[in-house]
């Protein structure tokens, strides 16, 4: 089966929106082993929408819309679709029941135009929303399957996952499946030359390089009849993976960060550790406080954004920040020190940059930036060079010092264990 994801809404073509939808739509397809060929933006315009569907029919055998289900004069999917597969709109008896039930809860009284969630295609098959209260539906013409689910993304997610999956497997047999490797340490260059090999020889699995914040991301895809059958494919691709890169895979998982990754480590060895910010102005602690159960670790976060702040709260010297500068190795070292001397906790990291636009000179462009990370009082200074906007520049350097940092561990644990 091949589809075609067409998502509906004006807002999403003036970007006052991000389409999350997608990107979850097309990654539930190819895990159903459906084929995503074209993904379609349009307006919120009957004609708009039914060129859409017009196009895509041709060219897909299963269409999947999402937004325009609303209860507003713009909300027009529901009614297009009807159109274009020649049925009649129809009261369906549960989701008025539905819509009823969801708005007495809130001891609201249901606008006329509320009502009109309740029409579908003739013939269709309803989906219940337990989110909210358009109801998504799938429809059948003779050259294609239409399936329309709500805009917004909490609405939409649950109803696929508990609707759409079911009635999709009907029709599709097989899978495609996809695992993750993900690297920290070299660029997107680089990792792919080392793999080319296995990328040129591989079709089922398929092998493919993403790059993100600094980090490059392996995707393995496998197409089977079964999960069961696409795992043992995939299974020996990310084995050589493993022996290929070693410590710079920091996981294989899809919803582990690398900032999770570090807290995991941190966790199983017992670690603490706290941070000291300059140009990260607080980045740093703040990815590091979005893993669940950091409480567990996370001591202290810093940000000493002046020299004053540096030489009161970290200890930093003056004759340091004199003869060498706020963003200069020696400063680095000094910052993470105190840090840890004040904290006393088992990883410091410390950040000192200039994130820019201005601030540069010769000596110290903008995008340099100096990384300290202490590990039981260890210390280790990395030196880097970014470029891009201030934002990037800032975001990098956090990604930076997580390597850093998770990199500092995996060395102490490391001789820990075996004397090394």
């Amino acid at each position: 089966m091949v589809s075609e994801i067409i998502c509906v809404g004006t807002e999403l073509l003036r970007g006052n929106v991000v389409n999350t939808n997608a990107a979850f739509l097309a990654r539930e397809l190819a895990g159903l082993g459906i084929d995503c060929v074209y993904q379609t933006v349009v307006g919120d315009e009957r004609e708009t929408i039914l060129e859409a569907l017009r196009a895509a029919s041709k060219r897909a055998d299963l269409l999947v819309l999402s937004g325009g289900l609303g209860p507003t004069k713009d909300d027009l999917t529901r009614e297009t679709a009807a159109e274009f597969a020649g049925k009649k709109l129809v009261e369906d008896e549960r989701s008025r029941k539905l819509i009823k039930e969801y708005f007495d809860r809130r001891g609201i009284k249901p606008a006329d135009n509320n009502w009109k969630q309740a029409m579908i295609p003739e013939g269709s098959r309803v989906f219940d929303n337990h989110n909210g209260t358009a109801p998504g539906m799938a429809l059948e013409t003779k050259n294609c399957r239409i399936v329309l689910l709500p805009g917004p993304p909490e609405e939409l997610q649950l109803m696929f996952r508990e609707s759409v999956e079911p009635y999709l497997k009907e029709f599709v047999a097989g899978v495609i499946l996809s695992q993750t490797v993900k690297t920290v340490g070299k660029p997107e260059s680089l990792v792919e030359k080392e793999i080319l090999g296995l990328i040129d020889r591989q079709e089922n699995p398929s092998v493919a390089t993403y790059a993100q914040d600094g980090e490059v991301h392996i995707r393995v895809t496998a197409r089977a009849e079964s999960r069961k059958e696409a795992n043992k494919l995939i299974k020996p691709i990310v084995k050589e993976l493993k022996n290929q890169f070693g410590d710079e895979i920091y996981t294989t998982e899809d919803d582990v960060t690398l900032e999770r990754a570090l807290a995991d480590l941190l966790l199983d060895q017992d670690m603490t550790i706290s941070c000291a910010e300059s140009c990260t102005g607080g980045l740093l602690s703040a990815a590091l406080v979005n893993v669940p159960g950091i409480s567990e670790l996370f001591k202290a976060g810093l940000v000493t954004y002046s020299n004053k702040a540096k030489r009161r709260l970290l200890g930093v010297k003056k004759s340091t920040l004199q003869k060498y500068g706020a963003v200069s190795r020696q400063t680095a070292e000094e910052m993470v020190k105190g840090l840890l001397a004040d904290s006393r906790t088992d990883v410091g990291i410390s950040v000192t940059g200039i994130a820019g636009p201005d601030g540069g000179t010769k000596e110290k462009p903008v995008g340099l930036v100096y990384i300290g990370c202490s590990v039981k009082g260890k210390v280790t200074v990395q030196e880097c060079h970014f470029a891009g906007s201030r934002e990037k520049i800032r975001r990098s350097s956090v990604t930076a010092a997580l390597m850093l940092a998770r990199r500092c561990v995996l060395e102490y644990v490391s001789k820990v264990t075996f004397g090394k």
